[in-house]
């Protein structure tokens, strides 16, 4: 079934109200339908991280080398020769791109990334999804209004509080004025997701080609075509093995990675050693001030490949979701940190020597002796270099899913000791088919890099933007410590990025054209999941139309259960009224349930849930809010339907048991874990956790005029509405056995005749097309195709 439904919009896309008259039906409707403000509870059990004993902190700091480092650890390949790309002219040119290398290394992954920004985790997870949920949970800046007081009421729901007059507040007020800031916001957020993905795209074809180029120094015959043939090989085989999981893959990788970096310090200092013990002046920054000195385009245009040597540091913070910071930190300072420094000092000490050999500077720097055991490890190694974009890339894309922002795909959890750990089929195959085609488009690491910077520097300055709203808001820094920050910050990353504009004709184009269509992507299903939002707020039922119906909602109540999903917490959907319009006959019992994703990482079990009910209590609605955060899954073994049920059976119990024993007319169930709820109720001073609606005498408190008597010995109790046996759960038990339907709706969004052309084709074209290839709500939920009714509207905008 479908209808034509006409909305009208608002400008900045708010909807207009049809007026201000609010008499008694409203305040009628209001009081039937009021929001969980005490479903929520405040189960004040902390969460608290993760304890890790030493034993089990360097287990994890070793196979995070698998995971979070493999990309920065690979950057040894190919630095030297995307900084020289035409060949070295002065050899004292060599010390000063080392000594940028040294104290880039030092700025910006160690100082800024692994002792700042890694601090600014929404409890454990990292990435730009991570610092806007921060944010989101600080401020009223997203988007989507579906937030509502009792969601602050999650144990993981952690926010600051800042005094009226302060900084933080005026940042806070000024951010929430206007829908073009929050607008502004959420777009800063996507493109540097989308400039992480990428990175997912880039590091692979850069790291596999560069190892495999290896083969032409000790192989001079082979040409390029073989080499990126063979770089193809490896490229199809890594994306392979993704659906093994993290854990595996990085117990797996850690060893190869652990074993490289201490390859390449061995093989730095041997270097140093035998070569130029002089390189280690570079450590003096005043080699830095000499070597831009000396002048010419050439060496400002170098800082674009000095710049590689940082790159993995976006999925470092990424990646965080994947093991305890902690582990990371440990990890970088005792192992990637010191082992980068004597490798790139031992690469610069080298060239001092034989300058000529810029191009393959990292295999002809290698010992004749272990040239092939090490090229081995060098392709391990670089193989591992792409695992850490791919995982940051499926942790981007859940965060990205959960805030709205992404179609619904597929998520596989690979993990059972840890919740961060996913696989995403569709984008595994996507990455991997652009990947290959990046590389054989190419066939030139250095064009490749050139596109892989421009990719970097911008994910960084993405990052220094939100850390300073981070650093205002939820750490509540002085403005000094924000201001240095930032200026520190901004003058590094700007610097780098005014040197890849200039390669933007040379390959730095690439991530430009990738990110913007993952942004078109991202922003036009955000655009229309906001409009489909926005058409339920407006054209909801009023709840006293629903009452004037009676109790049989004016149409035969067969035996069954409905189950209507809808994404209003509060309200009777559209889609409900437009069903019991063109069918004779409803459920007997209807329950609406909205599932809302929260800015938080994850929703305890036992607070998912939150039950109450709608009406009298023969009118058997209930209203059911399930809450998931950003990294929670709905796997196939989660049965969604029998803990929605558990819940709500729950709340019929402790219902009854407070009636009679409060003077509440509100009181609500959040929980599906019934013996900690049993635990709460037999304490007396938190019987406002548990709450239904008396909601016959609260009818009649507003009907009846001012100073009436309410006629409480008329009030119909539960027990008399179960068609004379039973109580409501074996009423409702019975019903459940009789059947349960899910009832869905399927919005269908279309664009008006007058709308200007681009909202046309983004709405009519981009918004159909990915509405019509990505999953479905029932697929999420593992609905049966036999229990599943799909109510169709259409919603002009």
């Amino acid at each position: 079934m479908a209808e034509r439904v006409e909305a009208s919009m608002g400008s900045g896309g708010e909807i207009d109200e049809e007026g201000d008259e609010r008499g008694s039906m409203w305040d009628l409707d209001q009081t039937l339908d009021q929001p969980m403000d005490e479903e929520a509870g405040r189960l004040r059990n902390m969460y608290k991280e993760k304890k890790f004993s030493a034993f089990l902190l360097l287990q994890l700091s070793f196979q995070s080398l698998g995971v979070v480092y493999g990309d920065l650890g690979t950057s040894p390949l190919y630095v030297f020769y995307n900084t020289f790309p035409r060949g070295i002219t002065d050899p004292e040119d060599i010390i000063g791109a080392l000594s940028l290398i040294i104290y880039s290394l030092t700025l910006i992954p160690l100082l800024k990334y692994v002792f700042v920004v890694c601090k600014a985790n929404d409890n454990g997870q990292g990435g730009t999804f991570a610092l806007y949920s921060l944010l989101c949970r600080h401020a009223k800046v997203s988007t989507i209004p579906n937030q509502h007081r009792t969601d602050e009421e999650l144990t993981t729901y952690s926010r600051t509080t800042f005094h009226e007059h302060s900084f933080a507040a005026q940042t806070k007020r000024w951010l929430e004025k206007g829908t073009s800031r929050k607008n502004s916001l959420l777009i800063l957020v996507l493109v540097g997701t989308c400039m992480v993905i990428g990175d997912g795209i880039l590091t692979p074809a850069i790291s596999v080609l560069s190892a495999a180029g290896g083969l032409r120094v000790n192989l001079p015959h082979i040409n390029n075509g073989i080499v990126v043939v063979v770089a193809v090989v490896i490229l199809v085989s890594l994306f392979s093995v993704q659906h093994y999981g993290t854990d595996r893959v990085g117990w797996l990788f850690a060893p190869i990675v652990f074993l490289w970096f201490l390859f390449i310090a061995s093989i730095g200092i041997y270097n140093i050693w035998k070569h130029d013990p002089s390189v280690l002046k570079a450590f003096s920054p005043v080699y830095i001030y000499r070597y831009f000195k000396r002048g010419g385009q050439d060496r400002w245009t170098s800082l674009g490949g000095i710049m590689l040597s940082i790159t993995g540091i976006e999925a470092l913070f990424a990646d965080l979701s994947h093991f305890p910071v902690s582990a990371v930190q440990f990890a970088f300072t005792v192992i990637v940190f010191p082992c980068l420094l004597l490798a790139y000092s031992g690469q610069a000490a080298y060239l001092r020597k034989y300058p000529h050999h810029v191009e393959d500077a990292f295999y002809q720097s290698i010992p004749k002796n272990v040239y092939w055991p090490m090229f081995i490890i060098a392709t391990a190694a670089a193989i591992v270099a792409s695992q850490a974009t791919i995982s940051a890339t499926f942790s981007l894309i859940k965060q990205a899913l959960a805030h709205g922002c992404f179609p619904r795909v597929k998520v596989v959890h690979t993990s059972r000791k840890f919740l961060g750990q996913i696989y995403v089929p569709d984008i595994n195959w996507i990455l991997m088919i652009l990947c290959i085609a990046v590389t054989a488009g190419f066939k030139n690491q250095n064009q490749i890099g050139n596109a892989y910077g421009t990719a970097v520097v911008i994910v960084m300055l993405v990052t220094t933007l939100l850390m300073m709203l981070i650093m205002i808001l939820v750490w509540r820094c002085h403005w000094v410590l924000v201001f240095l920050f930032t200026f520190l910050s901004l003058v590094a990353e700007c610097t780098y990025f005014s040197a890849v504009l200039f390669k933007v004709n040379q390959g730095g184009w690439v991530p430009l054209v990738i990110a913007s269509a993952f942004l078109i992507i991202m922003y036009v299903w955000h655009y229309g999941t906001l409009k489909r939002y926005e058409f339920e707020m407006h054209s909801k039922v009023s709840m006293a139309w629903i009452l004037g119906l009676g109790p049989s909602l004016g149409l035969v109540r067969v035996p069954g259960i409905g189950l209507v999903y809808t994404e209003l917490a509060s309200g009777v959907p559209h889609i409900f009224s437009h069903f019991i319009t063109n069918l004779p006959a409803t459920h007997s019992v209807v329950v609406f349930v909205c599932v809302k994703n929260l800015p938080v990482y994850t929703v305890p079990q036992e607070e998912r849930f939150l039950v109450k009910r709608i009406g009298p209590k023969n009118f058997h609605m209930f209203r059911c809010v399930a809450r998931y955060g950003y990294r929670d899954l709905h796997k196939k073994d989660d049965d969604f339907e029998k803990r929605l049920f558990e819940s709500l059976f729950l709340f019929l119990r402790l219902e009854s048991m407070m009636e009679g024993c409060s003077d509440s007319e509100d009181y609500s169930v959040c929980g599906s874990q019934q013996q900690q709820s049993r635990d709460r109720v037999g304490n007396g001073n938190e019987s406002r956790n548990v709450s239904t609606f008396d909601t016959f005498e609260s009818i009649e408190s507003v009907i009846a005029p001012s100073g009436a008597t309410k006629r409480s010995s008329h009030t119909i109790t539960g027990s008399s509405q179960m068609s004379g046996e039973g109580n409501e759960v074996e009423f409702i038990n019975r019903c459940r056995d009789a059947g349960v339907v899910h009832i869905m709706g399927n919005t269908v969004i279309r664009a008006r005749r007058e709308a200007r052309f681009y909202k046309r084709i983004a709405i009519d074209y981009v918004y159909a097309f990915l509405r019509k290839i990505c999953r479905e709500n029932s697929a999420i939920f593992n609905v049966p195709q036999e229990s599943l009714l799909n109510v169709g509207q259409i919603f002009y905008v």
